[in-house]
């Protein structure tokens, strides 16, 4: 008898099977489906008509918990598309228009806070897309289209903060500007086709501090405020060298050789010049020279070794190990240059 109640289970099971999963003449899904993996575990369970997907759609985890949930308002089409996580929470929400997402996206942290919004236009970005930080306060907003930035761009920056530009098909056109937590003015400047071109300014305290002038993305010269006492611009390209004065002042020698000294502290004024054309060639003694003036090194009475610099300054540099592996790193770029090259390193 009980084997006669399996076989009938195991009938009834299969007409169950032929029931869904059916295809008509044309080859065409009808009606109920439900697809399985190797392990009996589902897949999907969804409703078919002439072959086209309607009404809900849901795929599963292996575990058998809702993965995806696509409900049709347009057969095979239009489906409004929601994702979970293996704990049921919503991870995303929008709509598909023929495999393409289209409309209004929605994006969600595991916590269920919103993280981000964008706008779709048949599978490309258009339109506007806002970022949420984690206390749930706007982040980012910007304008897209055809999957490009495009129109205004703003970006929160610390509590107050804000950078905020215009775009142009994906590149920067015109004036850049970052404000501090205080509504002061960090940064501005100009671009043309996404490079920098023209004025780029910097500012601390609402002063300016380093006043630069690009062309076309490249950086044709920089100045930096020294106080002296009063205030004045140097080009980064007139300073030789510069080493600190006590803790609050910094020595600044010219290519004239003019010596001035700035009542700022070193490292701010570093921070100013920055290390495109300097090197720290001591941390400790915190001295700044301009790379291209390094001779090589010799030795001075007591075997320590000393950088050469052209002009020579009227203080010795003892170069440490990071200042003298960028040098042994330059000497070997330059006999790959030149197997003659002019540095000379002992």
């Amino acid at each position: 008898m009980k084997g006669k109640v399996v076989l009938l289970l195991l009938l009834l099971a299969g007409m169950a099977c032929q029931a869904q999963n059916q295809m008509d003449k044309q080859g065409r899904r009808q009606g109920h489906w439900l697809k399985t993996d190797n392990q009996g575990a589902k897949v999907y369970e969804g409703t078919f008509v002439d072959g086209m997907e309607t009404g809900t759609f849901t795929y599963f985890y292996p575990d058998g918990k809702v993965r995806i949930k696509n409900e049709y308002t347009v057969p095979g089409k239009i489906c409004k598309h929601s994702v979970y996580d293996q704990e049921g929470n919503l991870l995303a929400t929008g709509t598909f228009n023929q495999k393409n997402r289209d409309g209004l996206w929605l994006f969600y942290s595991k916590k269920g806070k919103l993280v981000k919004m964008t706008n779709y236009k048949m599978g490309v970005r258009h339109g506007q897309q806002v970022l949420f930080n984690s206390e749930g306060d706007t982040a980012e907003v910007s304008n897209w289209a055809d999957n490009h930035r495009h129109g205004r761009w703003w970006k929160r920056i610390g509590l107050k903060g804000y950078i905020t530009a215009t775009y142009v098909h994906g590149g920067i056109e015109g004036r850049l500007a970052e404000y501090d937590n205080d509504g002061q003015l960090v940064r501005e400047g100009h671009y043309v086709n996404g490079d920098r071109h023209g004025q780029y300014r910097y500012y601390e305290a609402g002063q300016l501090v380093v006043d630069e002038t690009w062309k076309a993305g490249l950086l044709r010269e920089r100045m930096v405020r020294l106080k002296v006492p009063e205030e004045r611009f140097v080009s980064v390209s007139d300073i030789n060298y510069m080493l600190p004065k006590g803790k609050t002042k910094t020595v600044v020698y010219l290519t004239d050789g003019t010596r001035l000294i700035d009542e700022e502290e070193p490292e701010r004024l570093y921070s100013h010049v920055g290390d495109g054309r300097f090197t720290l060639a001591n941390k400790e003694a915190r001295i700044m020279v301009a790379t291209d003036l390094i001779v090589g090194t010799t030795h001075d009475s007591e075997g320590r070794e000393v950088l050469s610099l052209d002009p020579k300054p009227d203080f010795e540099v003892f170069p440490d190990e990071d200042c003298l592996r960028m040098l042994h790193s330059l000497k070997l770029k330059q006999q790959t240059i030149d197997a003659g090259g002019e540095f000379d390193f002992d």
